[in-house]
This record gives C-alpha cells, structure tokens and sequence, in this order.
C-alpha cells in the first residue's frame, strides 16, 4: 500500500531541509527522501563549507608569505595539504553530523533512497515502494556540467570535488572557466604552490558582475603570477603522454597552445533533474534545464513546487533556504513572500571578495529609473591602506529624486562582509540621508561607504 504525506521532499539539502522544517513547523505531515550517498548536501559536503575553508587557509598563507609588506619577518611559509585535508574533514564532518541530526530527528520520515515520479502525486523508490503526498517539493540540487568542448571528454579533468580533496599541489594547472568557482579554487591552486592558467570565453571573468568589478580581480590574480586569458574560443584538447593535457584556443586573433600537468573542468553546474520522471508528474523544464516555477516556487503542475539549484536562477544558499520556505508556506496555505530579486545579495570569495546587493547598474538603466551612482576606492581609504588592502572599490546606486538606495556594489577586502550594510538598508527602503544619519565608526573598512553616499546625497540636493 503506497505511504502518504502531506508534504515530501525529494533532496535534504539546503532548500530542502528549509522546506521540510518549514512545512513540518505548520503541522503538516512530512517525509525527506534522500538517496546520496552521504547527508548533507551540496554547501555542506562539496561546496560552500569545505572550498571556504581551504580558501581563507590559503588567503592566511599568502598575507603570511607578503608579510614584510607589514614590517614583519617570516621566514617561511607553504601549505601543508595533509594538514588542511584534516582541518576541512574534521569541520565538514562536524557541520554534516549537525545536518543529519536535523533530518533524523523525528519531525520528518526519513528515507535514504531515490525517488522516481510516476504520477502528478505519487513517487516510487528505488525498493519499489510508493509514496503519495498532497504537495512535493523537489530540491536535487547540481552536478557538474560537461559542456561539448571539443576533446574534453577525452582528458581525465578534474573538477571542483577533486580540487577540494587534493593530497599535494599540482605543479601546473590550466582552468576551464571564469566563474565564481573557477575564480576562487584558481586563486587557491596558485596560492598552494601551482602554476595555473586561466582560459575564460567571456570578455571577463566574473560575467555575473560588472566589468568594473572583473578588471579588479583579473589584476589581482595576474599580480600573483596567474596567466589569464578572457575573451578566447576553445578549439581543442588534447590528452599529453604524462597524463596532463594540451588547450589550443583563440585569443585576440591568435592561435594559442597552453599545456600544464593537471585540467581543472571548472565550466560551471547543470541542474540535477535526470531520472526523476519530472514528465510523469507534468513539471517542465525551462531552456536552461531548471525547473520552470512561478515567483512561489510552483511548478507546471500544482502540487509540485522546486527550489534551489534545480530551480535557480541563483546557485545560493540563502536563496535557496528563501525558496524552499517559501514553497511550502505557500503549498500548505500559510502567508508566502517570494524571494525579492531586487535585493539579491552575491558574494566572490576571491581575494579581493566581489560583492552585490540590490540592482546592479545594467539592470538599472534597462528599467529606465532615473539614478545617481558615486563610487570609492579602498587605495585612498585609511583602514584598508594601513592593512596593505587597496585593491577595489565600493559604489552606490540611488534613486533620482528621493535618494532610495537601489543598489551597491563592493570590490575589496572583505567586501562578503562589507556588503551586508547596503543589504540590510534595502529591504528597510532607506535613503541616502537615512544611511547618513547613521554610526561609520573610525577607523574601520565599513565607514568607506559614507563617501559614495555623501556624494550621492549632495548631488541629489543639487
């Protein structure tokens, strides 16, 4: 006899544990089917956690290697690979073994399968049992994507999960891609001891943010000795005889051949929606593969809602986490907000950090709104000068005539903190006199925003 629900969930990630604990919370009825080998989900396990980790080790080892910058001496510093495997095991482990609590706590029947739609309301597991819900929620998360780069299939690349388990530094490393992965995991690698290229299709790596923004952080990284290609166009890969692997691409006109011991496929994720019979339950699917979904997560069919990476368009966690409440609070009947775009907060933890909030300046003049921008840079700011931190800038976006903030932009040392300023100040619809009447104290990086708002606030008062 099939086993029915109120509400399932098919993936106990981020999105999904969000949706369970919230429909578990309005009373309903709750089941989590989850097949993975191991709980916990993307950020956890091979993402988020385990990439920042190894990241802000590899940051501390590059300010300890520079340190004379400070007036300091150091006699030397490397990586210890064994070293930051342990740490990042031991943490992942603790943050994982906190998730599974969660999920096998009682509030939810837990099933450690995979799941098969096979109805509008009904799923099959793998043992051939049969579950039946009012409402489901699918949250499957990514995998890699293997995009048809000619002879790519034909090399041993590795990809993010192999980068964040590495036992010892690659001597040489050519990176396909120029996203926030790519960026990140190749600023680790060069900053461990290997020598990395970087060959990005874009004009600039980054292309979710502004070219401003990208110009910094190609610097940055080609100060630290990385080669970076923008704007080429992959011809071919060939595998060499010692394992490692040959790029022939184009770059401003020319032919170029990069070769290096080790390929790093870091082209970025595809939604994981293969083999859950998604046309059995009547869900669509858009161009880009995601689940199609209205703003309260709702699929093609009523009583299916997505979230997450499935679902996209962002790959975030706190996105996801709005997303997946938001979905069951709606399919229950409680009061749903969805997920407000014009807040959206974005972070690259490179170094400098990128960071966004609200409307970025493209998305401002597409919508006609009338605005004022100013912007300031860290290489003329006290804090960040005294802390040797003078790569980027912060900006401001607001609106004409009022001074609502629309949008900022940061560039810098921890700009992933920095950020959360102007992020808060959105949803609160406060201006840039509102932003003025507040505390920036001194000496610290936050009080760098007060120049773009100050000269905003003047030229709105004309």
């Amino acid at each position: 006899m099939p086993q029915s629900f109120d509400y399932i969930v098919i993936g106990g990630g981020s999105a999904g544990y969000a949706g369970a604990r919230t429909a578990h919370d309005a009373g309903a009825k709750v089941a989590v089917v989850d097949g993975a080998a191991e709980l916990g989900g993307l950020c956890i396990l091979r993402g988020c956690m385990p990439s920042k980790i190894l990241i802000y080790a590899a940051e501390v080892l590059h300010h300890a290697q520079h340190g004379t910058a400070l007036g300091l001496e150091i006699p030397s510093a490397r990586a210890n690979l064994a070293a930051l495997q342990e740490r990042k095991r031991r943490l992942v482990a603790e943050f994982a073994d906190h998730r599974v609590k969660q999920l096998e706590s009682g509030r939810f029947q837990l099933f450690r399968q995979r799941a098969r739609f096979t109805g509008p309301r009904e799923v099959m597991l793998a043992d051939g049992t049969i579950l039946t819900a009012k409402h489901f929620l699918v949250a499957t998360g990514s995998v890699i994507a293997r995009p048809p780069v000619p002879g790519l299939d034909k090399v041993n690349a590795l990809t993010s999960d192999d980068i964040l388990n590495l036992s010892q530094a690659p001597e040489s490393v050519i990176v396909l891609g120029g996203g926030e992965v790519a960026c990140e995991l190749a600023q680790f690698l060069q900053r461990i001891g290997s020598k990395v290229t970087l060959i990005q299709r874009s004009p600039h790596v980054l292309k979710g943010y502004s070219p401003e923004s990208a110009k910094v952080v190609e610097k940055a990284l080609r100060d630290e000795g990385m080669t970076v290609f923008t704007g080429t166009c992959i011809e071919e890969i060939t595998p060499l005889p010692n394992g490692g692997a040959r790029v022939t691409f184009t770059h401003s006109g020319k032919r170029q051949i990069c070769e290096a011991k080790t390929l790093f496929n870091a082209l970025g994720r595809e939604p994981a929606t293969q083999n859950l019979g998604l046309h059995h339950a009547e869900v669509a699917l858009r161009p880009d593969g995601h689940v199609q979904t209205d703003e309260f997560m709702r699929t093609t069919n009523p009583a299916i809602y997505a979230a997450g990476d499935c679902a996209g368009p962002h790959e975030i966690v706190h996105v996801a986490i709005m997303q997946g409440e938001t979905a069951a609070r709606h399919a229950l009947g409680h009061p749903a907000t969805p997920v407000n775009e014009n807040h959206l907060v974005k972070v690259v933890f490179t170094d400098p950090q990128v960071a966004s909030a609200g409307l970025s300046e493209k998305q401002i003049k597409e919508r006609g709104i009338p605005y004022v921008t100013a912007s300031y840079p860290f290489d003329d700011h006290g804090k960040s000068i005294l802390m040797e931190a003078r790569y980027g800038f912060v900006k401001i976006f607001a609106r004409k005539p009022d001074g609502l903030l629309l949008g900022a932009e940061c560039v810098g040392r921890d700009a992933s903190e920095l950020i959360h300023a102007p992020a808060v100040a959105l949803p609160l619809n406060a201006t840039m006199h509102d932003l003025l009447r507040a505390h920036w104290y001194h000496p610290t990086l936050s009080e760098i925003w007060t120049y773009p708002i100050e000269e905003c606030a003047t030229t709105l008062a004309g």
